[in-house]
């Protein structure tokens, strides 16, 4: 299961802004829009998928994540680990 956490629309993303600003001197043109963000790869043990997800989105919001100014989306991948 991956947790990817981003900052929410509207919320300057000064690290997002200083990959931006680098690209064209390595010579990636045409890229705009760079958000950074961060993802946590979890095993999580529950009784079906439904409930491993929803452990996941509880523990991405209270843990994971500053639910003020990111979102968090719970992601199911098998072989993640």
């Amino acid at each position: 299961m991956v947790v990817d956490v981003n900052l929410r629309s509207g919320i300057a993303d000064p690290e997002g802004a200083t990959i931006e600003r680098a690209l064209p001197a390595l010579g990636f043109v045409g890229v705009t829009n760079v958000r950074a963000g961060k993802s946590f790869y979890l095993d999580v043990e529950a009784p079906n998928e439904m409930a491993a997800v929803d452990k996941a989105q509880a523990l991405a919001e209270r843990l994971l994540s500053n639910p003020v100014i990111e979102d968090a989306r719970v992601r199911v991948v098998t072989g993640a680990s």
